[in-house]
């Protein structure tokens, strides 16, 4: 009975983390509008950089009309293509129409059952329909279905979404009045360690933001997941206080978390000693009580999350706030983490320690593990034009793959591959070998169900691509 009872907390778990990449998946992609659409807001509204009322009046139809769209198509898209994306920005457009605040959540609800249903449609019908006329119900069933539901939208769906969007916001708003937001911290940094950065993100605090930014000018929520500052002190401690590999790998790895913004860096150094989720926690609620107490907010979602882009979505004036948020988150966990470090009866971190930390994240997930790289095997170097590294969000981790990949091919003297990174589940067709992380093997195996499927631990493991141009090589 325990074992059937840890099995089936193993995917529930499971399947809360895949509910909240499929919402992370549906913004991920439109980052670029979004940070379009804050540095327009920064700009030229009233309080922005460069007050201008005509260029101003372009804020509200973008974030009312431009984002929840490209939010819907691309919620539609992921569960059925381009036809499915067109479905469910049709069936957006009714809940957009008829709500009077950012429709966000009911674009991530109407983008995904438009795309659902033109494909069980489409399953229903295969094979039943007449030679040459296939485009003409290919064009009208999308466009009777795309009818429905939005009429369905409009009239019935919008008015139970916007009471929870507006419900949520307000309690969101209450919870920042009171003072009790630094609290969760507690939260959102284990949280993070689990990979489920971006879930949070952009599936809850990025829509969260958006309507406060429309009252405020500015929101708090794009701050809470997206500081750098306790991976930064984490980081820090580990320079000045450890030993061995994680001391030496400890500098490039906060050039890449606190300039390049990739947060999954500093994540086994967090997972080689587990006390130091302590530290992370406790930096997390200094910088969040700072933001707070500042009165700290960015005009948009800062991705990924690097300084530079937290000061670029700042607003005027309010650099300094973010800063000292990011400074105290950074600060209080240093001090943390020196003292775990410090106290730690392992002096000296080995490569293996790294190695084994990285392996123990794979499995706190609770995901597809024990995938092998046997697909890799006896590969023809010349049936080979297109290697794809995909992580969750297509961003982060797989563009640093990507980077070291084509540097080794270029030095080894193959220059007739090309390397892309990508989103695991939009994976190109013309691919022909993935690269990804064994967590994510059979997201990969479907989105690329014809490229061969390499997996690994650590994408910065640059001993894994000398493996594989030495295959290529044979």
């Amino acid at each position: 009975m325990q074992y059937v009872s840890n099995q089936q907390k193993s995917s529930a778990k499971e399947k809360i983390q895949r509910f909240g990449n499929f919402l992370s998946s549906m913004v991920i992609p439109n980052i670029g509008a979004f940070i379009a659409w804050g540095l327009i807001t920064a700009l030229f509204i009233p309080t922005g950089w460069m007050p201008n009322e005509y260029l101003a009046k372009l804020v509200g139809p973008m974030i009312t009309y431009m984002l929840p769209l490209l939010i819907g198509f691309q919620g539609g898209k992921l569960v059925y293509d381009t036809r499915g994306g067109v479905v469910g920005a049709v069936a957006t457009a009714g809940i957009i129409i008829g709500s009077s605040i950012p429709m966000f959540l009911g674009a991530m609800i109407m983008g995904p059952v438009g795309g659902y249903i033109i494909k069980k449609f489409d399953k229903v019908i295969e094979g039943k329909v007449p030679a040459g006329f296939e485009m003409l119900v290919n064009n009208f069933s999308a466009g009777i279905v795309g009818v429905i539901l939005s009429l369905l939208s409009f009239t019935v769906i919008e008015p139970v979404v916007g009471g929870i969007s507006t419900g949520l916001g307000s309690a969101a708003t209450a919870i920042t009045n009171m003072g009790l937001l630094p609290v969760i911290a507690v939260i959102v940094e284990p949280a993070k360690i689990l990979f489920l950065n971006n879930a949070i993100n952009h599936g809850v605090f990025s829509p969260l933001g958006i309507q406060q930014v429309q009252d405020l000018g500015k929101s708090i929520f794009f701050l809470l997941e997206s500081n750098p500052g306790p991976g930064l002190g984490v980081l820090l401690a580990y320079m000045l206080y450890s030993k061995g590999s994680a001391k030496q790998s400890a500098p490039g790895a906060v050039i890449i978390h606190f300039l390049g913004g990739i947060h999954e860096i500093y994540f086994p150094y967090v997972l080689m000693k587990p006390l130091l989720i302590l530290a992370v926690i406790a930096g997390g609620v200094a910088a969040d009580l700072t933001f707070v107490l500042t009165n700290a907010g960015l005009v948009a979602t800062p991705s990924p999350g690097s300084i530079i882009a937290l000061m670029a979505m700042a607003p005027k004036g309010g650099q300094l706030p973010v800063l000292a948020g990011v400074v105290v988150g950074a600060a209080v966990s240093f001090l943390v983490a020196a003292v775990i470090i410090k106290r730690s009866p392992n002096s000296e971190e080995s490569s293996d320690d790294l190695v084994e930390a990285q392996t123990k994240m794979k499995q706190m997930k609770a995901e597809s593990k024990g995938k092998n790289d046997s697909e890799a095997k006896n590969i023809d170097k010349s049936d080979i034009k297109l290697i794809v590294f995909a992580c969750d969000a297509g961003m982060g981790s797989s563009a640093m793959g990507e980077t070291i990949l084509r540097k080794a091919l270029k030095d080894a003297g193959i220059n007739d591959i090309t390397v892309k990174h990508s989103p695991v589940d939009s994976v190109p067709s013309e691919v022909d070998v993935v690269f990804t992380q064994e967590n994510l093997y059979e997201r990969a195996k479907k989105s690329a169900a014809n490229a061969h499927i390499i997996t690994v631990k650590n994408f910065l493991d640059r001993s894994r691509y000398d493996q594989f141009i030495n295959e290529l090589k044979k």
